[in-house]
């Protein structure tokens, strides 16, 4: 996310509060509609939700290279502050697609913030990418060590806090919430040098911002359990996909093209960084990435429900299916 900020992680408290002011999910938006234009597709304009990090490289690669365009689609991309701003977003009606984390988006579906569906696969977790890490002189040695102990992490129940709390498991550790305090990702490194936090679940360039502090990783939190698990994609209303399934196709399209793209070409990954995120080209060089998955797979995101139930985060079994756009007709 690493969403989401990780980008992708989308705030169930946030949503909740939304749906009690009577936030709606509208169909409507600023995008231009029309099915006589762009080869038959309801809607030609759209605005997607973004956010400056690794996560969607493959969306802005397909601006650039023009994939978007070859399908009749004109991109407005919106920065948004994060993963829960989006989906907050999304059910107002103002954004018509945004990167959203799969663990928060199960969440907010099943307690009824709103009804959700993915068009795209985005990112997933690879090694190096996900860590939690603390200062040069800490005591912490490894997850065992994290009993009682702070732990900064970009949003409650979500992908970083869900992650640290199966890595502390496997070492033995139960979690507690009052342990976990929120921090946005460029606020974490100062946090641990000051002591606010005794740990924190990072993401890149912040990783590698604290370890050239010599702070030091003392897990993976995508290893073991979490090992290749589904970080992130391009989700969208229900009634949205409902209403525009040619356009939301031609998304499909356009944004696989990229995928497949950056998932067998990291300098592309690289190239692109600097032009939509404060990474110069030096550190895109070095960081470690994600993986950029080629296609939503139903198997991939029953492993992520399976692992949220196992660990309490759903009270029931969660239907992928049901929260998936099906890939378009070749």
């Amino acid at each position: 996310m690493r969403l989401m900020g990780r980008t992708f992680a989308v705030g169930v408290a946030a949503m909740l509060a939304l749906a009690a002011c009577g936030g709606s999910d509208k169909t409507s938006s600023p995008s231009s509609d029309g099915a006589a234009a762009g080869g038959g597709l309801e809607k030609t304009t759209l605005v997607v939700g973004t956010i400056p990090v690794p996560d969607i490289a493959p969306l802005q690669v397909a601006i650039k290279r023009g994939f978007f365009k070859e399908e009749g689609l004109d991109i407005k991309p919106e920065v948004v502050a994060g993963g829960a701003v989006g989906i907050q977003k999304l059910l107002g009606g103002s954004i018509d697609l945004t990167l959203g984390a799969y663990i928060g988006t199960f969440l907010a579906q099943e307690s009824g913030a709103g009804k959700f569906k993915y068009v795209a696969d985005s990112y997933g977790a690879a090694p190096g990418a996900f860590v939690i890490m603390v200062k040069k002189d800490s005591p912490i040695k490894t997850a065992a060590d994290l009993k009682g102990k702070k732990i900064a992490v970009n949003t409650f129940r979500n992908v970083s806090q869900f992650t640290a709390e199966v890595q502390m498991k496997v070492a033995g550790v139960t979690a507690t919430q009052d342990q976990f305090v929120e921090k946005n990702y460029p606020d974490m490194p100062a946090a641990l040098e000051n002591g606010q936090v005794d740990a924190a679940a990072m993401v890149e360039p912040f990783i590698t911002v604290e370890s050239k502090a010599g702070g030091r990783i003392i897990s993976d939190e995508m290893a073991g359990p979490t090992q290749d698990l589904p970080v992130a994609g391009w989700l969208t209303t229900e009634s949205v996909a409902n209403k525009y399934p040619k356009t939301m196709a031609a998304f499909q399209r356009a944004l696989g093209k990229a995928q497949e793209l950056v998932a067998n070409d990291r300098k592309i990954v690289e190239e692109v960084l600097p032009d939509y995120t404060k990474i110069d080209a030096a550190t895109a060089a070095v960081i470690a990435l994600g993986s950029y998955p080629t296609s939503l797979s139903e198997t991939r995101l029953e492993r992520v429900a399976a692992l949220m139930k196992e660990y309490g985060y759903l009270k029931s079994d969660f239907d992928v299916k049901s929260i998936m756009v099906a890939p378009p007709a070749s």
